[in-house]
């Protein structure tokens, strides 16, 4: 069915807003990241570190999220029709963007978003002195991640590059296997629409059904150690999210094959795979980075927590300092046992050493 003028501009413009969106909620995100982060260090508060430990990978996260929606901005075929800003360049520019837009969200973008989520979720589990305390960890993991997406950003690179060769070669294969951009005229205009070659669809499928398996092996680590009901609840949204929501924006791409660019169908399957991973990209942001930092904030004074510290060091009443926040100010349920939180310190012995001890809410809640 041809695309009319209407659906293609309530496309464009659903997906102009919502990227908007998700990028006012990364900014004020980061924004209490550092809001937290200076008063850490404005008061030192050397125990809620731990909290705040991630807080470059946090950040490194939201931009690449950033960057994937302003990718899909790029690709809108709403551009590109009716005269409007892409239409300006000639058609070889326009297949050109398509292309770089195919490498740069496929093939980095897509990839470092759910590695940096990886890394953020093997947090919680690593050792307390060589994990996120250590001043390296975030420059450490940043640099894992680039490392790990490389094989992927080259393989797609390599797959755009060839593909007007392989096509030349293989005609009995067939255009949507290589095509990046499909030109079409449209009132008397020689325009390019992006379209999603299936083979560098496949390739995102098999990064996505490898870091599946690794994903579910890692949440299952993560569910044995939480104690908390209301944490709980956070981490089952988390990894079901991520696991579903991935495979069906990989096959939402591999579908819209099935459809001319021009035609509505397309667009609609585009559509739909862009909203899968806007709401995969602005679960994880609200559990991983906002959702920590507010409960921290929401415990009350700094001053309190270290004094309560201190008191119960002394008192040598506990090893371990646990400050139970108000369930009212956190969950808003009347079940107290199932949705109080904790802060877990460092553990103290009798002899004033300290010893290693699993900090309960680490990177999800504070």
């Amino acid at each position: 069915m041809p695309q009319t003028s209407y659906s293609a501009e309530a496309f464009g413009v659903l997906t102009i807003c919502l990227v908007a969106l998700l990028v006012l909620l990364g900014l004020v995100c980061i924004a209490y990241l550092f809001y937290l982060r200076s008063r850490v260090l404005r008061q030192g508060f050397i125990q809620l570190s731990y909290f705040n430990g991630p807080w470059i990978i946090r950040i490194t996260f939201i931009l690449f999220t950033i960057w994937w929606g302003f990718g899909e901005i790029i690709r809108l075929n709403f551009l590109r029709q009716q005269g409007r800003v892409l239409n300006a360049l000639n058609l070889k520019w326009q297949e050109n963007i398509c292309k770089c837009y195919i490498v740069s969200s496929l093939g980095f973008a897509e990839p470092c978003m759910f590695l940096t989520l990886v890394f953020l979720l093997r947090a919680p589990l690593q050792n307390i002195n060589t994990g996120i305390l250590s001043r390296k960890w975030n420059w450490k993991t940043a640099r894992y991640v680039i490392l790990y997406c490389l094989p992927v950003f080259v393989l797609q690179l390599i797959l755009i590059l060839i593909a007007p060769k392989l096509h030349k070669d293989r005609r009995d294969l067939p255009s949507y296997f290589t095509r990046s951009a499909a030109p079409v005229r449209q009132n008397s205009d020689d325009i390019a629409l992006c379209t999603y070659p299936l083979l560098n669809t496949i390739l995102l499928g098999l990064f996505a059904t490898i870091l599946t398996a690794y994903l579910f092996w890692l949440g299952r680590q993560i569910l044995e150690l939480v104690i908390n009901k209301g944490l709980l609840k956070r981490v089952y949204t988390l990894i079901f999210s991520v696991l579903s929501l991935l495979q069906i924006r990989v096959a939402l791409l591999g579908l819209s094959v099935l459809s001319k660019p021009e035609e509505f169908l397309f667009e609609a399957l585009a559509f739909s795979a862009f909203i899968v991973q806007l709401c995969c990209a602005g679960v994880c942001i609200y559990i991983l980075a906002y959702y920590p930092v507010k409960d921290c904030l929401a415990l009350g004074n700094l001053h309190d927590l270290e004094a309560t510290r201190r008191r119960g060091f002394l008192d040598g009443q506990n090893d371990t300092v646990s400050l139970i926040a108000d369930p009212s100010r956190l969950e808003g349920s009347a079940d107290a046992s199932s949705v109080r939180g904790s802060i877990s310190f460092r553990m103290y012995e009798n002899d004033g050493t300290s010893a290693p001890t699993f900090v309960e809410l680490s990177c999800f809640s504070s």
